[in-house]
């Protein structure tokens, strides 16, 4: 009788395919938001000058590796007299922290006061807004919330109109 012998091989390693990178993107960014930061303490972010006016970066594009949840850009704006003026897509909400004034939106006046909420609309070529405070003897302030893959599937664009004052003249606070 004759016996036949027979040689195993290994079998080859899987190669990784666009489904496999898909999914070890998804595992990844599920990963970061479990160990992402959680609470970004206010007394860390400093006011800064800025086209717009005197703001508070609590969470940005350069934060987003670190949080648990990124795609979120909040900033507190305090406005002394007003914001500069400047055009992009709406889809964004301001939350009155403290103050009173009102917002232009193209060419339209909306009075605000602190508590309410300022929801910018979503238009094809996005809306003219700026900002202003009514009391001379204390700044308003709001919280800004903008969600940047919603911001992006609607093609946000920006472009300023006016500069803050404060900007335009080189003033640091």
């Amino acid at each position: 009788m004759v016996e036949k012998t027979s040689e195993r091989k290994r079998e080859p390693e899987p190669q990784e395919n666009l489904y496999e990178q898909a999914m070890k993107a998804v595992n990844d960014a599920m990963q970061q938001r479990m160990e992402g930061k959680i609470v970004i303490k206010g007394k860390d972010c400093d006011f800064a000058q800025n086209r717009q006016g005197f703001v508070k970066y609590l969470l940005h594009r350069k934060d987003w590796p670190n949080v648990g949840t990124p795609g979120w850009h909040i900033f507190i704006n305090q406005i002394q007299k007003h914001s500069g003026k400047h055009n992009h897509q709406g889809g964004l909400v301001i939350y009155v922290i403290e103050g009173e004034g009102y917002t232009v939106v193209d060419g339209v006046r909306y009075d605000w006061v602190e508590g309410d909420l300022i929801v910018l609309p979503i238009k094809p070529d996005g809306c003219d807004h700026q900002h202003y405070n009514t009391n001379p003897d204390k700044p308003a302030e709001w919280l800004a919330f903008v969600f940047y893959p919603m911001w992006e599937a609607v093609g946000v664009g920006m472009v300023q109109k006016e500069e803050h004052p404060d900007w335009a003249k080189g003033t640091k606070r």
